[in-house]
């Protein structure tokens, strides 16, 4: 069977908005699909996608070939989710060094001389 990743038409007249998924390439646009893996809707400004990466990592291992537009989207995803990931353990080590500072110094020890 011959797998696609692709676009899924939803939404109305002059406002179209998209699911990602992966159909048989012999299914009409908007029929049968194995999976709905993300969403875009290209009238929102800037980030305008979401998909399920290690999905799509997924189905592409297993032979489906996403279209154009999906290939894209995935190309933007990826690099948007490469770009978010090293400030959140930038963050993490913030959260342990003021954790760090925060915490009671040790009591003084006394000596027996």
């Amino acid at each position: 069977m011959a797998v696609s990743i692709r676009l899924r038409r939803e939404g109305a007249k002059n406002r179209p908005y998209y699911k990602v998924v992966v159909a048989d390439r012999r299914s009409p646009r908007d029929g049968k699909f194995i999976e709905i893996i993300g969403a875009y809707d290209p009238k929102k400004p800037g980030h305008n996608s979401t998909l399920k990466i290690d999905r799509v990592e997924y189905w592409i291992s297993k032979g489906a070939q996403p279209s154009d537009t999906v290939r894209s989207l995935i190309k933007k995803n990826k690099k948007a989710t490469a770009t978010a990931q090293p400030p959140a353990k930038a963050e993490q080590k913030e959260q342990q060094s003021v954790q760090e500072q925060s915490s009671p110094p040790a009591p003084p020890t006394e000596d027996a001389s």
